[in-house]
This record gives C-alpha cells, sequence and structure tokens, in this order.
C-alpha cells in the first residue's frame, strides 16, 4: 500500500485548517477604538469588523465603583473604601460576532482591568410569527488591586471578578440599535468577598447584530426613561397647543354669534310701536 499519497491530502487539510485559523483570529482582531472622535472626554466608541464589514458598534460613558479594603489607623480593623475608575481613551478592545451571540471586550493599563459585555439574540415565537430580539446577558469586570492608581493600600491584592447573575438588559427588538441618555445602574457580584460592584453607563448607543451600513448604527429603539423624558419635554408644548386651539375655536364661535345676531330683525319690546310695523 503507498502511503505517500495520502501526504498531498493531509497536508492540503493542514493548510486549510491553518489558514481557517487564522482568518478567525484576525477576524476577532478587526477592532477599532474611535473615543478619540467623541466630543466628550468621558464618551467611549468601539467597533468590531468581520471580513471587511460593521458587525458590532457600541458608544458610552461607564463608570465603574469598586468598593476594597483597607487597614485602619490601628493597623487592626478593616475599612472599606471605593475605587471610581473610567475607561480611558487608549483601552484595547477585542470583539467577536456571531449570528446569535457576540461579545465586546475592553481592556487597560496592561490588563489590570477588563470589561466584557456579552449579547445574545433570542426568537420567541408569538401568534404573528417570530419576535426576535437582542439582549445584553451577561456583564463581566476583571480588576487587580495591586493596580495603584485606583487600590491605594489594598489588603490582600490581587485579580477579582465581578460577574452579573440572570441578567438580561438593553433588550431591543431585532434589527435595531438600542438609544439611553440617561444613566442606568447594574450591579455585579465580585470574587472578593463578594462586595457589590456597581457599573453605571450614560449616553449609551449599542447595536451587537444586523449592522447594514458599514459604521452607521440601525434606527435607534429608545429606553423607556429616555421616552418619558421626552414626552415631559413636550407636553407643555402640547398643552399650549390645545390651549391655543380652544382660545382660537371660542373667538370663531363667539364672532359667528355676533354675525349672526346683527343679521336678526330686532322687535320692538314696547307693544304701542307694532303699530308703526
Amino acid at each position: 500500500m503507498d502511503l505517500n499519497r495520502f501526504k498531498p491530502m493531509d497536508s492540503t487539510r493542514v493548510l486549510f485548517c491553518v489558514f481557517s485559523i487564522l482568518a478567525q483570529i484576525l477576524a476577532e482582531q478587526e477592532v477599532e477604538n474611535l473615543s478619540g472622535l467623541s466630543t466628550s472626554p468621558d464618551k467611549d466608541i468601539f467597533v468590531v469588523r468581520e471580513n471587511g464589514t460593521t458587525c458590532l458598534m457600541a458608544e458610552f460613558v461607564v463608570r465603574i465603583v469598586v468598593p476594597f479594603d483597607v487597614l485602619a489607623l490601628n493597623g487592626i480593623d478593616l475599612i472599606t473604601e471605593q475605587a471610581q475608575i473610567t475607561v480611558p481613551r487608549g483601552a484595547e478592545i477585542q470583539g467577536k460576532c456571531g449570528s446569535t451571540e457576540a461579545e465586546l471586550q475592553i481592556s487597560w493599563i496592561n490588563d489590570a482591568y477588563t470589561f466584557r459585555l456579552f449579547f445574545i439574540k433570542e426568537a420567541h415565537n408569538v401568534s404573528k410569527g417570530q419576535d426576535v430580539f437582542w439582549k445584553i446577558n451577561k456583564i463581566q469586570f476583571v480588576y487587580d488591586t495591586k493596580e495603584p492608581s485606583h487600590f491605594i493600600n489594598a489588603v490582600n491584592p490581587g485579580k477579582h471578578t465581578a460577574s452579573s447573575h440572570h441578567l438580561s438588559a438593553l433588550v431591543t427588538p431585532g434589527g435595531r440599535s438600542y438609544e439611553c441618555q440617561a444613566q442606568q445602574t447594574l450591579s455585579l457580584i465580585s470574587s472578593d468577598h463578594h462586595k457589590g460592584v456597581t457599573i453605571s453607563m450614560s449616553e449609551v448607543r449599542i447595536q451587537p447584530f444586523d449592522i447594514k451600513i458599514d459604521f452607521m448604527f440601525s434606527e435607534a429603539y429608545k429606553c423607556i426613561t429616555d421616552q418619558r423624558e421626552q414626552l415631559e419635554e413636550m407636553l407643555p408644548l402640547i398643552l399650549g397647543i390645545i390651549l391655543a386651539l380652544i382660545i382660537v375655536i371660542t373667538l370663531a364661535v363667539y364672532h359667528i354669534h355676533q354675525k349672526m345676531t346683527a343679521n336678526q330683525v330686532q322687535l320692538p319690546r314696547d307693544r304701542s310701536q307694532y303699530k308703526n310695523m
């Protein structure tokens, strides 16, 4: 049996596997941090692209509050301090796109901090067909209390991971982007003695699936808070228009009444005057 005839086929398969892996790696690494284009110093803009097209876009302001322990002045008791952390402009990003799952990972200061957003797209059967929507189903924040710019004199310094549990956030109809200017607060549980880590997001615009035009969000789905605020802003205008219409209608009715009254024959009140009529 000639074993040499199998070698070209084996080599081809190996090369195909290598190229497939390289293509996948390159696709995952095709990311851009466009935060420098933002007019707000705190706002971050991230883009993930695969095969030359945009598959995930995100822009937001994120503030993270992390509690950590330090020794009291007596050297015995522990005091809980809070680190206020924001994502810097020069953060490194990675991303993954898929038909039903996507991920955005942001790291900075030599991976001392890593912020991850996990997205999922689901479809539910309803009477009119399928109801498709996407949401954030997990948030994770990895931080190192050895990093001195935010954690000073932390007790037992080291890396910790804070994660969400049973999360369903930013639920958005399929094919649309999510937009919310109002601040939203999410709570994570840390591996550091189950401390609560707070994630505050504002000026949010995210779309992890079904981007039709390169570098452009699809039609926005506004959060309930923004819708309520927009209604509250429009309410004085609506009331003003209604009041103006009432005034116009009242004046029009009065004018018509006066005109009709003027055209009527005025009958004399004194009966003696009927003889002259």
